[in-house]
């Protein structure tokens, strides 16, 4: 019975704090530039220069944009990937995770634990205000649970964004105010819940634990199912050692609704993932028509890529010309 019971919490757990909603993970460099500011701009708007800010998912990091923001500044764009607080260069690393010490890792404190969705709507909003001084259109894009910090930005600083783009994003709505009310969605639902993958009790830690170096074939066909479905053996393992174990509970409960007058006159594109096995397709598919109803003067322009997992197709060209054709 004991068993059940923590089965059942586990479960539901893992269900109301959005099934690891949107592993967008991988590695690399963190921060691209293509060039330098000039002092006042002007070059920068003669020239058609955009600056891209690149927004990652939930245990994951600004290295995830490495190749499709290496190709980015190649076209001639100033690329800046964000690493959300405690993440990527501020990582925290469980000592117990370096060791492979699984009854500790079980139950080793998180200071990620306290962080919130203010914490990640602060740091984005830093960069974007930064961006925008640089002159020249500040394109805003998010994968996975970078969407909800999309949302909470757009409504914050509507006047320094050109566009906004959600890569197999959580976009939250008025119906499905949080990251994890929209994974709790019957439309959510359709995603992989790694519930069995889970190290430690989530509501004690505080985090989303999960061992990425884990041994277990099962394990980690359950993982590259999830975020890697399609990819080679080879890449699987490299997006493997880029992963973050931890990611706050309290961020995914955030509300991240974009407002109408606000969030909703930014001009917005999604990127749509069909075989998408975290942020599940039809999940994709509600938000965007909840968005497209709150403003139907300003919709969605929809990019569907039939064939890609959540992590989206392995050849960067395809996103890196999708974000580059973007109308701003």
């Amino acid at each position: 019975m004991a068993d059940n019971e923590n089965f059942n919490s586990r479960r539901h757990v893992m269900r109301v704090a959005a099934g690891v909603g949107g592993a967008a993970l991988a590695a690399g460099l963190g921060v691209l530039n293509a060039h330098a500011a000039d002092s006042d701009g002007g070059r920068a708007r003669r020239h058609g220069v955009r600056t891209y800010v690149l927004v990652h998912g939930t245990h994951s990091a600004g290295a995830f944009w490495t190749a499709i923001g290496r190709e980015l500044a190649l076209r001639g764009h100033r690329v800046v990937a964000v690493d959300q607080p405690l993440h990527g260069t501020e990582r925290f690393v469980p000592a117990a995770y370096q060791t492979q010490d699984l009854r500790a890792l079980a139950t080793e404190p998180s200071p990620v634990a306290a962080l919130t969705l203010d914490d990640f709507e602060r740091r984005v909003t830093g960069v974007v205000r930064r961006a925008a001084r640089l002159g020249g259109p500040v394109v805003l894009v998010g994968h996975s649970m970078g969407g909800v910090s999309l949302s909470r930005v757009g409504n914050a600083v509507p006047e320094l964004l050109a566009h906004i783009c959600y890569m197999a994003a959580f976009c939250p709505s008025r119906s499905m105010p949080s990251l994890n009310a929209c994974a709790a969605s019957p439309e959510g639902q359709h995603a992989i819940t790694p519930l069995d993958q889970l190290v430690g009790d989530p509501e004690k830690l505080g985090v989303l634990r999960l061992n990425w170096r884990t041994s277990d074939r099962r394990d980690r066909a359950v993982f590259k199912e999830m975020i890697c479905a399609g990819y080679s053996d080879v890449a699987f393992l490299r997006v493997l050692e880029g992963m973050q174990t931890d990611e706050s509970m309290t961020a995914y409960d955030g509300r991240a609704v974009g407002r109408a007058d606000t969030w909703g006159r930014i001009p917005r594109t999604y990127l749509r993932f069909g075989k998408d096995r975290t942020v599940a397709t039809e999940l994709q598919d509600r938000m965007i028509a909840e968005a497209d109803a709150l403003t139907p003067d300003n919709r969605f322009t929809v990019h569907s890529v039939p064939d890609a997992g959540h992590l989206g197709p392995e050849d960067p060209a395809r996103v890196t010309e999708m974000l580059h054709g973007l109308r701003v």
